[in-house]
């Protein structure tokens, strides 16, 4: 598929995946703020579209293996592996990181205060992704899997407004922005998780578990801002 820099952001990543390194090493929001054309993207960071769209290119053509087709997934079969691999990898990885980061925070705060901000954001948005992967496994993918059923079977869909997946999602991408704004400002704060030259090991592996960390939110806020959300909403109307 060949895109332009009329593109949003969100399409080119929901097509390939891999397209997602280039927009990271430029420092471009692909997941909360993916609506945005490559146009705007690049105006925004004094890039030329044109260089940007090659270097997609190239990482299509480049990279090994390809990536996997999120966009072409059944609704029901994107959800539960929204819930079973991100879901439970963040509930795993916010009770691995929290002592980590406890850690360094008492041994190197003192010449490092800016710890303590991280210590307190990654303490916040772990609470709050607590609560937000709670409303999707309760409310909106209970939702979408009767919406799938529904439209293979044929049967008239009986969707209340404490159930329609439309009256969730809107609420859910609002938390998704605050979720990744608290790792903008983590990412910026660490000078991009580099380790200080006074840092132990430690220090270099707390920084690597939240990078890792960040990356794996990101894939998952795109995975529903990008493609599972919108995908939703045309289902339903379409019931409706």
């Amino acid at each position: 598929m060949n895109f332009t820099d009329k593109n949003t952001i969100g399409d080119v990543v929901a097509h390939d995946y891999r397209a997602a390194a280039v927009f990271k090493n430029h420092g471009i929001d692909f997941c909360c703020n993916g609506n945005r054309s490559i146009e705007e993207a690049c105006q925004e960071k004094n890039l030329d579209s044109r260089k940007l769209l090659d270097e997609i290119d190239e990482a299509f053509k480049n990279t090994g293996g390809g990536s996997i087709d999120f966009n072409s997934w059944p609704l029901d079969l994107l959800s539960d592996y929204i819930e079973k691999t991100h879901h439970r990898y963040t509930d795993q990885k916010i009770s691995e990181i929290k002592p980590f980061l406890e850690k360094i925070v008492k041994v190197h705060g003192g010449a490092h205060p800016e710890l303590a901000r991280v210590e307190e954001l990654f303490g916040w948005a772990g609470g709050e992704m607590a609560k937000h992967m709670k409303k999707e496994e309760l409310i909106l993918f209970p939702a979408i899997r009767r919406m799938v059923k529904a439209a293979i079977s044929g049967e008239a869909m009986k969707q209340s407004p404490a159930t329609s997946a439309g009256n969730s999602i809107e609420s859910l991408i609002d938390e998704h922005d605050s979720q990744g704004n608290a790792f903008k400002e983590m990412r910026k704060i660490t000078n991009d998780y580099t380790v200080p030259e006074d840092g132990c090991n430690t220090y270099k592996v707390t920084l690597a578990m939240l990078e890792e960390f960040e990356d794996n939110l990101f894939q998952h806020i795109h995975l529903e801002n990008n493609i599972l959300f919108p995908k939703a909403i045309d289902l339903e109307k379409r019931l409706n």
